[in-house]
């Protein structure tokens, strides 16, 4: 069995507790994309009480009517601070929020922007999860293991418009296409793009400066999908962790190498009946092995790869 990521993550968020305990708190501010778009970025780490669970990125598109939001952050106070600082910076309210997946660290500040009555637009496909015992257990653990930054008051939150394939949305005349890519990090993958200034909010397809975390996801569809949105002629990314990216291509495609590395290191072992100890200490890892948490990830990546590709086999 793929061990969940529930698991990985509970066990990760342990030794981030002590590695980060001494770590100063980090501050959402917002930085220049382009004329109308801003980003916040997370730390290049696992979530932790230290980092209020501030791990991942947040975009922001400023129009006439408003501002959009892209992904609400790791815990309700960060979404606090992010729509005052989109205030201060834009002074605009926030109208809508577009999740590009259902994962924690992007959406439990969702309550914030709920309240503050912004209407939020995610993919169908997060249902199944949402309504889950692994979301709820989830939730609970992240209770104790964020605390309190995550405390009883925080609920999962469900989406006002449920996406079942490509959307324009239109706010103050700027249109802002939001397109389904997935199943591929996660089987309601969403990217945002706005075509008039070329900008992507590619959400966790792209992790731009650290290693992904693949968990169970579909890495062989993951791909396709970082090919299709190669093709949108993007000049700016705005990854779901990591910094701004102004070389769209070479960082897209540096996360679909390392998934390709994978699937060919481990696809190999598997179709071979290979035991994966053997195959995780031959293959090489030289070309990623520098970059952040790749200790922390890469080993269970690798694994999760493994059995994936054992299914496949079949």
């Amino acid at each position: 069995m793929r061990l969940s990521a529930g698991l990985l993550c509970g066990i990760l968020l342990c030794l981030a507790r002590l590695a980060g305990a001494q770590a100063p708190q980090p501050v959402v501010t917002l930085q220049k994309v382009s004329a109308s778009t801003w980003f916040a970025q997370g730390e290049a780490a696992l979530g932790s009480p230290a980092n209020r669970n501030f791990i991942s990125n947040a975009g922001v598109i400023a129009t006439p009517g408003g501002a959009v939001v892209v992904d609400a952050l790791g815990s309700p106070a960060l979404a606090r601070e992010l729509i005052a600082e989109v205030r201060r910076v834009t002074g605009q309210a926030v109208t809508h929020v577009i999740l590009t997946h259902y994962h924690a660290d992007h959406i439990y500040g969702l309550q914030e922007f709920k309240r503050a009555g912004a209407r939020i637009i995610a993919h169908g496909a997060a249902r199944e999860y949402l309504n889950s015992e692994t979301a709820a257990a989830r939730l609970a653990q992240s209770r104790v293991d964020l605390a309190p930054w995550i405390d009883a008051q925080t609920q999962l939150v469900l989406a006002d418009d449920w996406l079942d394939g490509a959307r324009e949305l239109v706010v103050g005349g700027v249109s802002i296409l939001v397109r389904p890519v997935g199943p591929a990090h996660t089987p309601e993958d969403l990217v945002v793009f706005l075509p008039a200034e070329k900008v992507l909010f590619a959400g966790d397809l792209v992790f731009r400066g650290r290693i992904p975390f693949v968990g169970q996801a579909n890495s062989g569809q993951w791909i396709r999908a970082l090919d299709t949105v190669l093709g949108f002629g993007a000049q700016v990314v705005v990854p779901g962790h990591g910094p701004l990216s102004t070389s769209a291509r070479q960082d897209m495609e540096l996360t679909r190498d390392y998934l390709a590395h994978l699937r060919v290191t481990m696809g190999k072992a598997a179709r071979e009946l290979e035991p994966f100890e053997d195959a995780y200490r031959q293959a090489d890892w030289s070309r990623f092995e520098q970059l952040p948490l790749f200790r922390a990830a890469n080993r269970m990546n690798a694994y999760n790869t493994y059995l994936l590709m054992e299914q496949e086999a079949r």
